[in-house]
């Protein structure tokens, strides 16, 4: 493969370039995984994109010859990263209807969605592994740590420039917590272009109102900017399902010269998702008489606010070396005070309700991320290296009414919901303080036009120290220190494809290291290992791309029981997941596009006991729950006429376990939507969506032993009008 860069972009470098975004200066070029020509190279080749080729690469499949900043710090395309990489883009993602990012990363390859109230509405599987502990989650390229298991930014899709998803194992790049996927969510960002504008009213069913501006340009030779603000309001197909919530994020670049930009940035989040916790099973099944109700209390409350503030520079020194900074600031409030169980009760007909919670979070993360980017040849092979250093520190407040009495009992139709009652104060009851340094490598050597090999080693030291309000004798001060690495070949036959191999370990924390409790500082960090075999290509003419990828992860240090003293817990347990994934993209004809992806694996405990009662039941062989052995979605555009779209998708997700037992299933869904579309005019766009066409019941997630599930949105239509001016 040929490994000699393109001279492009606002640095002229040969040694940092990246030629496939859209024109920015040279801070979003460094910071965002992006570059691009400058003003003056652009005004001098015009055609340079051809329409064709930005079709063809708006959705996932299309960009393995995008570099992306999610599966390498090297700016590597996903054809030269030995790792699964699928890169969404925005207007991908918004032509599909998701108005979501939890929506719109389940439409990628083997990612499954596993929402709750409780995880802020977005926790994820991939791989076999689920929830925030094992798919982490960034923004623009920074982890968001985890805070008792859960994270409620970025929620909106309107401001996405792209998603990129690096499936596998991640802890090389990113710390802890990735074993199964790392997700990162890339905002749009200042353009050198003429400033532009778009805005967007949609209204639909269930009262829901959608409306949201943005516009982003240069301001001057030195100065662009870019602003976006989206709002969402709906009744919710449930009684008391009313939800709101207000997006905005403003960037501000200045290129101080061709070779050192900065760019402040500033985004925030306001929510106020559905009081809604599912509906309890009537003999085991879902009843028709109280799918659309609501247990919760009348005055239940859920609120997220989040902000985010970030400082970045890049600075180009000469053609060998670039250093590239973060500086950044997160903060997020949470508060929830609902019933969150419920019970049928056969006798009586009623439900009972239980687990009357209050809980609140106060949540800072500051933090810092410094990388030095190299390109020096050694002897005769291309040779690139990045070195970095990343520091943060996580101040965690954690305020609940525990022990969390409370009861009542309703009548399963009709009934006066009442209103939120706890025989406890709702008190701060202890506050965390979780501060990391790590130092972190990657390298690149091109042993020729065909071969390649890239590594990463990360090291990591954790400090979380714990100060218990409500019982000073839980309080702790615990240290964790772990190395983690990624080593994998490539061979390119032609420039358009490549087949590789990868070995990688990973770790991920029993429980969030942020909320770690006094049970679990005891114990080690869990490892994984994961070997991956894969192939992409290219296809010719622009017609699309596909890629295969085949995997093993083996995750150890779970807590078993001991089989000879079920009160003693050890770290002897292990669970695997083995798997393929195939992800196409393709142009049927000239007006029909085909987009497809299929994930199959099988999860199981390999060694994992559990106390029922007074006996230790072992679990091996069984598959973990909420893991679905299998996913697919698939998208078809058509042009039927000039002014015209039609775009129809599927998405499937297989039966999931209730319990590690197995005893219990949640049932296969395939959940079908549709949209026309017709644009009068180049800059107009009018749209007809149909979600769930087929009205189709189906499970997002389940609690209370599985008794309770979380249902998804029945059928709803929505008509939008998108303006760009």
């Amino acid at each position: 493969m040929n490994d000699q860069p393109r001279r492009t972009g606002v640095l002229h470098s040969r040694a940092f370039h990246s030629s496939a975004f859209p024109p920015a200066a040279v801070l979003t070029a460094a910071l965002a995984g992006a570059a691009a020509p400058a003003s003056r190279a652009h005004e001098t080749t015009p055609a340079t994109l051809p329409d064709i080729k930005v079709q063809a690469r708006r959705a996932s499949a299309g960009a393995l010859d995008q570099p992306t900043r999610t599966g390498s710090r090297l700016e590597l395309t996903p054809l030269q990263t030995p790792a699964s990489i699928e890169v969404l883009s925005g207007d991908a993602v918004r032509e599909r209807g998701d108005t979501s990012v939890l929506e719109a990363v389940s439409r990628a390859t083997g990612i499954t969605a596993s929402p709750a109230p409780g995880n802020g509405g977005s926790a994820l599987s991939a791989r076999g592994f689920g929830g925030h502990g094992s798919v982490m989650q960034l923004f623009d390229g920074t982890r968001l740590q985890v805070g008792a298991g859960t994270v409620t930014f970025p929620f909106d899709a309107w401001s996405i420039e792209r998603i990129e998803v690096l499936r596998g194992a991640a802890s090389v790049l990113f710390g802890e917590g990735a074993i199964g996927a790392a997700v990162n969510i890339v905002p749009k960002k200042p353009s050198r272009q003429p400033a532009a504008h778009e805005a967007l009213l949609a209204v639909g069913s269930d009262s829901t109102r959608r409306a949201a501006f943005g516009s982003g340009g240069a301001l001057d030779e030195r100065w662009s900017y870019r602003l976006d603000i989206s709002h969402h309001r709906s009744s919710g197909f449930m009684d008391r399902g009313d939800a709101r919530s207000l997006a905005a994020g403003g960037s501000l670049q200045w290129d101080l010269s061709p070779t050192l930009g900065l760019r402040l940035s500033h985004d925030e989040g306001h929510q106020r998702p559905q009081r809604y916790f599912g509906v309890p099973l009537v003999n085991g099944r879902l009843d028709e008489r109280n799918r659309r109700l609501n247990y919760n209390v009348e005055d239940a409350a859920i609120r997220y606010r989040d902000r985010w503030t970030r400082l970045e520079a890049d600075w180009a020194l000469n053609e060998q070396l670039r250093l590239r900074n973060q500086l950044y600031r997160l903060e997020s409030r949470r508060h929830w005070r609902n019933t969150e169980s419920y019970a049928h009760l056969p006798d009586s007909g009623h439900v009972l309700r239980e687990d009357y919670l209050q809980i609140g979070h106060d949540q800072e993360q500051v933090g810092n991320r410094l990388d030095v980017a190299l390109a020096h040849p050694l002897g005769r092979y291309s040779h690139r290296a990045v070195l970095g250093l990343d520091l943060n520190r996580i101040q965690f407040r954690h305020a609940t009414d525990a022990p969390y009495g409370g009861q009542s009992t309703v009548d399963l139709e009709r009934f006066d919901p009442g209103r939120y009652a706890s025989p406890s104060s709702y008190r701060p009851r202890f506050r965390t303080r979780t501060r990391t340094v790590a130092l972190f490598m990657e390298d690149r050597l091109v042993i020729d036009d065909h071969w390649s090999l890239v590594g990463g080693l990360r090291r990591d030291h954790v400090d979380v120290e714990r100060h218990d309000l409500a019982q000073p004798a839980g309080s702790f001060d615990k240290t964790f220190a772990y190395t983690t690495g990624r080593l994998g070949v490539v061979w390119a036959p032609s420039a358009a494809q490549s087949v590789y191999a990868q070995l990688a370990r990973a770790v991920d924390p029993l429980g969030g290291l942020v909320s770690l409790s006094p049970s679990m500082a005891h114990y080690d960090l869990t490892t994984g290992r994961q070997l991956e075999l894969g192939y992409k290509q290219l296809l010719d003419q622009g017609r699309g791309a596909w890629s295969v990828a085949l995997y093993r992860i083996e995750k150890r240090k779970l807590l078993s029981r001991d089989p000879h003293n079920p009160a003693l817990q050890q770290q002897i347990g292990q669970q695997s997941s083995q798997g393929v994934e195939a992800t196409v993209e393709l142009a049927l004809a000239r007006t029909l596009r085909l987009e497809a992806n299929l994930a199959r694996l099988h999860a199981r405990y390999d060694d994992f006991d559990e106390k029922v009662g007074r006996a230790v039941i072992s679990r091996a062989g069984k598959t973990p729950p909420g893991v679905p052995q299998q996913a697919a979605n698939l998208w078809l555009h058509w042009r039927p006429a000039p002014g015209w779209q039609a775009r129809s998708g599927l998405r499937h997700v297989g039966r999931r376990q209730v319990d590690t037992a197995n005893s219990r299933q949640l049932g296969a869904y395939t959940v079908v939507d549709a949209a026309l579309a017709w644009l009068p005019r180049g800059d107009l766009e009018v749209t007809l969506q149909v979600d769930n066409v087929f009205d189709r019941d189906h499970a997002l997630s389940t609690s209370n032993d599985g008794q309770q599930w979380l249902l998804g949105r029945p059928r709803s239509v929505e008509l939008s009008a998108h303006l760009r001016f």
